[in-house]
């Protein structure tokens, strides 16, 4: 669509769109931990960041997009724009490699993050800019820094930012090694699925610093005490994400029907997130004496240390009976 207004009917229905939309993230709670996100999220129209997006559709994905000739395709577009859902805004080969995240999932991260007003943040995956402008109306330009592997994305990125009035830092380059340049940060935030936490983070980080970032169908937030070390929990959330790209990163991939284990538990959430956060160091049969033996753990009971050149994962306590190696 680029940076042609809209007509005055589709304004006013992306407005209403978006004010439905505030109110339905509200209730779910996401803006608890930090309700002054809620201004962002009223402030920032989403339809300029998804001049289209992709849909299933029978055998693939159907286009929607804001210069549709149809004037009830365009009504579909912007509406769609405002619906708390994913919105799949490229494809590579039939592969999603970036969306625009669910609203209410991105203002429960957002919130988690705990920003000061004085926070230098991160982001790693740029995605469509959505998410960094929605940071850059709270914090200001200058303090937010986007990063992404791809070109193309950044440009667009840069582009919808530039439409809506906002010019963060936008870089390309391998978010698994950071931006140095930029640094120090007061906070990372991921969009994109990890197998580990990049060492790279944690010396970019100030002392005290928070990262939140999707692992293993959850989201870990940990906190950084120096350049060598950071520790924490999951949140008690599912995430789903495109999985980071860049060198050397191995991609995460689904957790497949494991033997061995009772069907009536095979597809249980919580043991399919057991599952990928212990891939290479338990077998589906170990996982699953653990989760039962434990009584199906919620998320929040796991964490993550990393130290001394290494990463892992732990149940409940770092040093404990239940620890697994992540990737390095």
């Amino acid at each position: 669509m680029g940076t042609r207004a809209l007509d005055k009917d589709l304004e006013d229905l992306a407005a209403s769109a978006r004010a439905a939309l505030v109110r339905e993230i509200g209730i779910s709670g996401a803006f608890d931990a930090d309700p002054v996100w809620r201004e962002a999220f009223a402030a920032v129209p989403r339809h300029l960041f998804v001049p289209y997006y992709y849909v299933g559709a029978l055998g693939g994905y159907e286009r929607c997009w804001g210069e549709d000739p149809d004037p009830r395709a365009r009504e579909r577009w912007v509406r769609g724009a405002y619906d708390d859902a994913p919105l799949a805004t490229r494809l590579r080969d039939g592969e999603l490699v970036s969306s625009s995240s669910q609203p209410s999932l991105m203002a429960q991260m957002l919130a988690e993050l705990r920003v000061m007003d004085d926070s230098r943040v991160l982001e790693i995956g740029a995605g469509t800019g959505y998410n960094a402008a929605l940071m850059a109306y709270r914090l200001g330009d200058d303090r937010v820094t986007t990063v992404d592997l791809y070109p193309e994305i950044t440009e667009s990125a840069r582009q919808h930012l530039a439409a809506a009035g906002y010019h963060p830092a936008v870089v390309t380059g391998d978010g698994a090694r950071g931006v140095p340049e930029r640094a120090p940060f007061d906070r990372i935030i991921a969009t994109c699925t990890l197998t580990s936490i990049p060492r790279a983070w944690l010396a970019q980080c100030v002392p005290g610093a928070r990262i939140l970032a999707p692992l293993a169908t959850g989201l870990i937030t940990l906190t950084v005490r120096d350049a060598e070390r950071a520790e924490g929990h999951f949140l008690h959330t599912p995430a789903y994400f495109v999985p980071l790209r860049g060198e050397g990163r191995p991609q995460p991939d689904p957790a497949g029907s494991p033997g061995g284990v009772p069907r009536v538990a095979r597809d249980h959430e919580l043991l399919r997130f057991l599952f990928t956060l212990t891939r290479g160091s338990l077998d589906p049969q170990e996982a699953y004496a653990l989760w039962d033996r434990e009584h199906a753990p919620q998320r929040e009971r796991y964490g993550v240390t990393v130290g001394d050149g290494a990463a892992w994962a732990w149940l409940d306590d770092p040093e404990g009976p239940y620890v697994w190696p992540l990737p390095g």
